[in-house]
C-alpha cells in the first residue's frame, strides 16, 4: 500500500475534499494568485528549464508569462548544439537576453531546476545532472519515472536538495494553448498533480504549488513521486493507451466477423469510444453510458461488462507488477537502446485504421453510435484499472485522472481527430513503447476469452455487475466533475 497523504501551505490556502470513502486536498488556481507566486518561490532567483520537447516549451512559456514583472528569471537550458535552439529562440529565449543556455550551466546556476527531458535521458545523465545542482537547489520534476529508476537500481536522490513534482495532465502543447485561453476565459488551463519527495528547507510543498499555479492549472491534486509514476506508467499501457488500442482492434475484426461493413465496424468500435461514449464519461460519468442505454442494449452491455472485466484486470496486474518491480522502467531503457538499430515502428497501418481514415473524412458526430458491446467492453477495462489502483492505495483523485479524466478529455480527443498513431505517438517515449508493448496483450485476451463469451451468450455475472453498480468511482467522478477545467483540451491550433 501508499502512503497516506497530509498537505500544508505557508502561501496557498489548500481545500479538502470528500472522494468516496476518503478525503484529499486541492489547490484551486487562478490568475488571482500570480501575486503570491514570489512569496510561494521565496528564495528563488531563477528556475531553469531543462529540455525543449513537448512540456520544455509549454512550461517554459507559461512561468515566464506568469512570472513576468517579477525579479525571477526563467531560462532555458539546453544541450550544446541542441536542434531546439531556433524554436527556444523563435519565443523569445535567446543568449543575448540572458534566459537560453548550456543545460548544464543552467542546471548549475538555477535555484529550481525543472527536469523536462526525456526518461532515458534522465536515466543516462542523472548523476552529471545531480553534481551539476546546487547544494539546497530543488529539483522539479513532470514525471516520476527518474524516482523509479534509482529505486530499481539502489540509488537515491542527492540527500541535500528538494525534490518535487507538478505532473500536468494533458500535453505540452495543450498546456500552452489552454493557459493562453486562460487570458480570457477563467478556469481554463490543464489540471495538475502534485508531489513533495524531498523537503530540506521546509519550502518545497510553496514551490511545488508555486510552479502548478505558474502554469496555469486550475485545480492542482495532491499525490507522491512513488505513486504518480506508478500510476502513470501503470495507466498509459492500461486504458489510457495501451488497451484502448487492444480494445478497439479486437472490437473491429469482431464487427467485421459479424457481418458488418468495414466502415461501420469501425463506427462501432473506435468511433464509439473516442465520440459519444468518451463525452458521456466526460460529463456525466461511467454509470451513465448504462443508464443512457434502452432495455435490450443494457443487457448487452452486461453480458460484454461481465464477460471482459476479468480478463482485463488479468493484464493489468501483470502491468502494475511489471512497473512497481521496476521491469518495465528497465523495459524501457532496453527499448531505446535498441531502437538505435530498429527505430519504433508503425502502429496504424492495419486494415481498420485506413478504413477510419475514410470514415473520418465523412464523419456526422450525432450519427456516431453508442454500440453497447463496446461500451461494455471500454467501460470493464476502465473500472479494471480503477480498482487494481483502489487495492495498491493509490488516493482516488490520481485513479481518476490516470484511468478516466486523462482518457476522455486529453487524450482520446487526439484518437477521434486523426487515428491511433496521432493519440500515441503525440505522448512520451516511455508511453509510446507502453502502448505498442501492451495493446497486442489486451487485443489477444479479449478476442480469445470475452469476446467469444459474448459469442456463446454467457449469462453476466450479477454480483460483479452489481459491484460496478455501486463502485465508489461513481461519487468520485460526480466530484471531480465540478473540478475540471472550464475549456476542453483542443488537439489542433
Amino acid at each position: 500500500m501508499l502512503m497516506s497523504l497530509t498537505a500544508s501551505s505557508k502561501v496557498f490556502e489548500l481545500e479538502k475534499i470528500q472522494l468516496a470513502d476518503t478525503e484529499e486536498y486541492i489547490l484551486r488556481g487562478g490568475r488571482h494568485l500570480f501575486p503570491l507566486l514570489p512569496k510561494a518561490f521565496a528564495g528563488i532567483k531563477q528556475i531553469g528549464v531543462i529540455g525543449w520537447s513537448s512540456q520544455g516549451p509549454a512550461q517554459a512559456q507559461n512561468l515566464r508569462d506568469s512570472l513576468q514583472g517579477t525579479d525571477i528569471r526563467v531560462k532555458v537550458g539546453l544541450r550544446e548544439g541542441s536542434s531546439s535552439q531556433a524554436a527556444a529562440e523563435k519565443v523569445g529565449f535567446t543568449q543575448a537576453n540572458g534566459t537560453l543556455g548550456e543545460m548544464y550551466s543552467v542546471i548549475s546556476e538555477s535555484d529550481l531546476v525543472l527536469l523536462l527531458i526525456s526518461d532515458a535521458a534522465q536515466t543516462e545523465n542523472y548523476e552529471q545532472i545531480f553534481a551539476a545542482l546546487k547544494p539546497g537547489s530543488t529539483l522539479g520534476l513532470s514525471h516520476g519515472f527518474l524516482l523509479g529508476y534509482l529505486q530499481s537500481i539502489g540509488a537515491s536522490f542527492p540527500s541535500n536538495i528538494n525534490v518535487i513534482g507538478v505532473c500536468p495532465k494533458g500535453m505540452g502543447p495543450s498546456v500552452r494553448r489552454l493557459y493562453e485561453q486562460g487570458k480570457e476565459v477563467n478556469g481554463a488551463g490543464i489540471n495538475s498533480s502534485f508531489a513533495v519527495e524531498q523537503d530540506v528547507n521546509g519550502h518545497a510543498t510553496d514551490y511545488a504549488l508555486g510552479w502548478s499555479v505558474a502554469l496555469g492549472s486550475p485545480f492542482t491534486f495532491q499525490t507522491t513521486l512513488e505513486s504518480e509514476y506508478r500510476s502513470d506508467i501503470f495507466g498509459e499501457r492500461g486504458i489510457l493507451l495501451g488497451a484502448i488500442h487492444g480494445v478497439v482492434e479486437s472490437l473491429y475484426r469482431w464487427f467485421v466477423s459479424h457481418g458488418y461493413s468495414k466502415e461501420d465496424a469501425f463506427r462501432h468500435s473506435a468511433e464509439s469510444v473516442t465520440g459519444p461514449l468518451s463525452k458521456t464519461i466526460s460529463k456525466h460519468g461511467l454509470r451513465a453510458v448504462y443508464e443512457g442505454l434502452n432495455d435490450q442494449d443494457k443487457e448487452t452491455f452486461k453480458k460484454a461488462y461481465t464477460a471482459a472485466y476479468h480478463p482485463a484486470f488479468e493484464i493489468l496486474w501483470e502491468i502494475y507488477q511489471d512497473v512497481a518491480s521496476g521491469n518495465e522502467i528497465r523495459s524501457v531503457i532496453d527499448a531505446n537502446k535498441r531502437h538505435q538499430r530498429y527505430p519504433m515502428g508503425k502502429i496504424d497501418g492495419t486494415e481498420m485504421w485506413q478504413v477510419g481514415t475514410g470514415v473520418r473524412a465523412q464523419r456526422q458526430e450525432d450519427k456516431i453510435p453508442v454500440d453497447p458491446v463496446t461500451a461494455g467492453i471500454y467501460v470493464a477495462v476502465t473500472v479494471a484499472q480503477v480498482d487494481l489502483l483502489k487495492e495498491y492505495g493509490h488516493p482516488y483523485s490520481e485513479i481518476a485522472n490516470e484511468s478516466i479524466i486523462e482518457g476522455v478529455d486529453s487524450l482520446n480527443p487526439y484518437m477521434h481527430y486523426k487515428g491511433v498513431s496521432f493519440m500515441i505517438d503525440n505522448c512520451s517515449t516511455t508511453a509510446r513503447l507502453g502502448a505498442r508493448k501492451w495493446a497486442p496483450r489486451f487485443d489477444y485476451i479479449l478476442t480469445q476469452q470475452a469476446l467469444p463469451a459474448l459469442d456463446q451468450d454467457a449469462q453476466p455475472d450479477a454480483k460483479l455487475f452489481e459491484d460496478f453498480l455501486h463502485n465508489g468511482i461513481h461519487e468520485v467522478l460526480a466530484v471531480c466533475a465540478t473540478l475540471r477545467p472550464t475549456v476542453d483540451i483542443s488537439v489542433v491550433g
